[in-house]
């Protein structure tokens, strides 16, 4: 069985275009020559975020995704935590629409699923070039 699905934890629910955003992951994912697995998006507070960091990563800050990858197979597969709190401060640092904003970062952990990376400057070029074209497709 494969699914997309979307959860809320230690924030309020809120309105975004479940159907569309949907559409553009497993167009993302068949792009990318790729199979869509279990997908789950958790989106949370910064401090929840910030405990997964802790616990998880034994990194000590904020950051707006953490991808948890179950990928087997050329099968996509992950849990990815999404703190709406840096989405909003993002959002306006950048002075960029909030469901813009989102869209970009579900779509970064979905390319890191689809096995992009970016540690080096090249990869992070390439991440950033990805992003931006499924964020000019939706």
């Amino acid at each position: 069985m494969s699914s997309i699905e979307f959860n809320f934890e230690d924030i309020q629910p809120f309105k975004f275009h479940e159907k569309l955003i949907k559409n553009h992951i497993n167009d993302l994912i068949k792009n990318e020559q790729k199979k869509r697995g279990e997908l789950t998006f958790i989106f949370c507070s910064d401090e929840y975020l910030l405990e997964m960091n802790k616990q998880y990563l034994d990194h000590d800050y904020y950051t707006d995704i953490i991808t948890f990858d179950y990928v087997e197979n050329n099968i996509v597969s992950g849990d990815l935590f999404i703190s709406i709190d840096r989405i909003k401060e993002n959002a306006q640092k950048y002075n960029i629409e909030f469901l813009k904003e989102l869209y970009r970062v579900v779509f970064h952990g979905v390319l890191h699923l689809v096995s992009y990376n970016d540690k080096t400057d090249e990869e992070q070029q390439i991440m950033t070039e990805k992003e931006n074209h499924y964020l000019s497709e939706v």
